[in-house]
C-alpha cells in the first residue's frame, strides 16, 4: 500500500496559537452611519465620507449605554490553528460567528500538537468557582511534557496503523486527542467579537472578572490586536466602559 501524506511526518509539538486576519470589511465610520439612520435616514449615508474621529463621542455613547446594533455592520474573518479543544471552547459563541473547520473526514491530519510552554501556569488551587492558576514546578512541566508526547505518539501511531489497514478517516481519527491542532475560518462582527473577549480575556480595564483558560485567552489576545487595528475608536471606547459588550 502506498505511504499516506502523514506517513513521514515527525510528530511536531508547539505550546502557540497563531491568528491571521485574511478578509475584513470593519471601520468605525460603520457604527456611525449605521446609528445615524434612526435620526437622519437616508442622509446618514454622508457618514461614509466623514472623518469618524469628529464622532468618536457618539461611539462612547453608544457603548456606554449599549446600543449594540450598530456595531454589528462589519465583518472580520480570521484564521486560526489551535488545539482542538480550543475549538470545543469557541463553538459555545454561536451568536454574531460563522465557522468552517478542517476535517479529519475528508484529509488526513497531521501529527502536531500542544504541549504547554514553561510560561503556561499549570497548578491548580483552591475550589471549583474560587481557584487560581500558579506556576509549576520544573519537574511538573517535564511530568506533563513527558506525558503528553507520549500519549501523542502512542495515539497518532494507532491513527496511522488502522489508516494503512484502510480503515476510513472518520472512523481512525476517533484515538486523536483534543490536544491536535486544528484550523478554522472564524467569521464576526465588532459586537459578538467583544462579547468574546469580555468573556475569553482578562484585562485591567475590565469591570466584571473573567476566568478564561490560559489557550483561548491567546487566541483571543491575537484576535484583539487585529481589531484594534480596524477599529480604533470603536476599540477604545471599549475599554474606557469596561470591556463589556453593548
Amino acid at each position: 500500500m502506498p505511504p499516506t501524506p502523514a506517513d513521514s511526518a515527525e510528530p511536531e509539538f508547539r505550546s502557540d496559537v497563531t491568528v491571521e486576519l485574511v478578509r475584513s470589511s470593519a471601520q468605525d465610520s460603520d457604527v456611525l452611519w449605521a446609528a445615524r439612520v434612526s435620526t437622519l435616514g437616508e442622509q446618514s449615508l454622508e457618514e461614509l465620507t466623514k472623518d469618524p474621529e469628529r464622532s468618536k463621542g457618539l461611539i462612547n455613547f453608544l457603548m456606554r449605554d449599549r446600543h449594540g446594533s450598530p456595531f454589528e455592520h462589519n465583518s472580520m474573518t480570521f484564521f486560526i490553528s489551535a488545539p482542538i479543544f480550543v475549538f470545543r471552547e469557541f463553538m459555545r459563541h454561536r451568536v454574531g460567528w460563522s465557522y468552517n473547520e478542517e476535517s479529519g473526514r475528508y484529509r488526513e491530519l497531521l501529527p502536531v500538537f500542544y504541549v504547554p510552554g514553561q510560561d503556561r501556569k499549570l497548578v491548580q488551587e483552591g475550589r471549583p468557582g474560587k481557584y487560581v492558576f500558579v506556576e509549576g514546578t520544573e519537574a511538573q512541566h517535564a511530568t506533563a511534557r513527558t506525558a503528553m508526547e507520549e500519549s501523542y505518539a502512542q495515539a497518532y501511531e494507532a491513527y496511522q496503523k488502522m489508516l494503512a489497514d484502510g480503515v476510513a478517516r472518520e472512523v481512525a481519527r476517533s484515538v486523536l486527542p483534543v490536544g491536535l491542532y486544528s484550523s478554522m475560518y472564524a467569521t464576526c462582527n465588532a459586537r459578538s467579537l467583544m462579547h468574546f473577549l469580555g468573556l475569553r480575556t482578562q484585562h485591567e480595564m475590565a469591570k466584571v472578572p473573567s476566568f478564561p483558560q490560559r489557550e483561548i485567552e491567546m487566541v483571543g489576545e491575537k484576535m484583539e490586536e487585529h481589531w484594534a487595528r480596524l477599529m480604533p475608536l470603536t476599540y477604545a471606547a471599549f475599554n474606557a466602559n469596561g470591556r463589556i459588550a453593548p
